[in-house]
């Protein structure tokens, strides 16, 4: 059989509303997420062992044992689905590892697809959603790659959404930050809310314009303790709100990627050509999203 190939987007956070901390230690949210077209590229080759290869310009901050999630994804469907055909998973990573951008969780759920497609099994079979589940919080939401709202733990999906035509310029200073340290930094006791005001509704029906006034009545929880933990975010923010043209500036995920939101192509490049003259050791990329 020929070679299976996936490409695995970055996960944007377009809002990102801690709701509470579980009992388990876990936090529930609500999160308005997209997808780019920018993004890691996985394929498949059909063989005996289940392995991985990797390679790109992050490849080393990603590893290839067992600790990556396109291993342990395929290794949870194997657990619920046995007997399935697997083979050699090659990943070759462009996004910055450890940013906000659900990179690893993306890699998982496009290596779900690939053995979804090896084994003609339909990408609704709850198999499927389960291995994500197991993978990680952000894994389920990149199963389809379709914006759309996740909540709870990340394992609650929303309808699919159609967003407008939206361009984003994506920052990342170059420096990591650790998901569990900026939960940490919120101090919540287990079981305790956060109080703050709901996401409120998206219907998917929204021009570019009223989905900019809406998203920015919403929040990233998380930005202000991404912020103290690496301040280079709140750089990152400034440079962005002050390009021409940028109607949001906020931060992705736990950080440290940022984005700014852009209504035309050439205004999201322009600004892109910009940041990179001035900040040259910055991983700057215009997307569109989806």
């Amino acid at each position: 059989m020929a070679v299976l190939i996936e490409r695995a987007p970055a996960k944007i956070n377009l809002t990102l509303h801690v709701v509470r901390r579980r009992e388990d230690g876990y936090h529930d949210l609500e999160s308005l997420v997209a997808f780019t077209g920018a993004g890691d590229m996985l394929s498949l080759t059909p063989a005996r062992e289940l392995s991985l290869r990797c390679e790109g310009a992050t490849a080393a901050q990603a590893g290839e044992g067992d600790d990556n999630l396109v291993l342990k994804a395929a290794r949870h469907l194997q657990a619920l689905a046995p007997g399935i055909k697997t083979g050699a998973f090659h990943l070759t990573k462009n996004l910055p590892v450890a940013a906000g951008l659900g990179g690893g969780s993306s890699d998982a759920a496009a290596a779900l697809r690939l053995l979804a497609r090896l084994n003609q099994i339909p990408l609704d079979d709850a198999r499927l959603l389960e291995a994500a589940i197991r993978t990680g919080s952000d894994a389920p939401v990149c199963l389809e790659k379709r914006a759309r709202v996740m909540s709870r733990r990340g394992e609650h999906l929303g309808p699919a959404l159609r967003l407008p035509p939206v361009y984003i310029v994506l920052v990342n200073p170059g420096v990591g930050v650790a998901t569990p340290r900026i939960f940490a930094r919120l101090n919540l006791k287990p079981g305790e809310e956060t109080g703050f005001r709901a996401h409120p509704s998206i219907s998917g029906d929204e021009d570019f314009d009223a989905l900019a006034t809406v998203l920015r009545k919403c929040r990233n929880d998380l930005e202000d303790a991404a912020s103290v933990e690496a301040p280079a975010i709140g750089h990152v923010l400034a440079v962005l709100s002050a390009a021409r043209g940028c109607r949001l500036a906020r931060m992705t995920g736990s950080g440290a990627t940022c984005f700014g939101l852009f209504p035309t192509r050439h205004a999201a490049s322009r600004a892109a050509r910009v940041i990179r003259q001035q900040h040259a050791s910055w991983w700057v990329k215009t997307a569109a999203l989806r």
